[in-house]
């Protein structure tokens, strides 16, 4: 197995997606907030760059089935149905709707994996069950979103989490990059840091 991760989405080489499984976090918030629209219902989601792409491919869907929602800065989009908090994701909000979804960093992160052979978000809240479902592939990126293209401990802790999950137990020669490797060594030393770490993680999205 081989395990490669950046820590920004500005990092990805695109030629190291091939043939991979790629795993995108964005802990505050997109990727928490995405696990918890699909839980609640949501047909699918949209990532987009801007919020003029957002608003075109969401007339192009239909706005009777569809909801706009992103943030800038952590502030909900002008004229848009929802931000980017998961608390807004409802079953009654999301169930049976499209998600066009444009966000500061987390949706160029998605945009960024696009290349890869399949694609899950990844938060506290589904850690386990990403873990469980890719444990078995022979090649692995995880793409931090970061924070405005610089480095975010939050996403790296729960990368590092996701790793060490990955890993534990498996016998075959586990190849990492600098990054995984200190991801992994970050999530060593700080168990459950920054009361990130929340329960009832059984949630993927593929």
């Amino acid at each position: 197995m081989r395990i490669d991760t950046y820590f920004t989405s500005g990092e990805v080489d695109p030629s190291a997606l091939s043939e991979a499984a790629v795993v995108v976090i964005d802990v505050l918030r997109a990727t928490t907030t995405v696990v918890e629209a699909l839980a609640n219902g949501a047909r699918g989601i949209y990532p987009t760059a801007s919020t003029e792409e957002a608003v075109k491919l969401a007339h192009s869907l239909g706005r009777e089935d569809t909801l706009l929602c992103g943030e800038r800065r952590g502030e909900k989009v002008e004229g848009f149905d929802l931000g980017n908090s998961p608390r807004e994701f409802t079953r009654e909000a999301v169930e049976g709707r499209r998600l066009v979804m444009s966000t500061t960093n987390g949706t160029r992160a998605f945009l960024a994996a696009h290349e890869g052979r399949r694609l899950l978000a990844c938060a506290f809240t589904n850690l386990s069950a990403v873990a469980s479902d890719v444990k078995s592939e022979p090649k692995l990126v995880v793409i931090c979103a970061g924070r405005e293209d610089q480095f975010s401990l939050d996403d790296a802790l729960c990368a590092g989490r996701l790793i060490r999950a990955v890993t534990n137990g498996v016998e075959d020669e586990v190849v990492l990059n600098d990054a995984a490797r200190a991801a992994r060594v970050l999530a060593g030393r700080r168990r459950n840091a920054l009361g990130l770490g929340l329960p009832g993680e059984s949630r993927i999205f593929r």
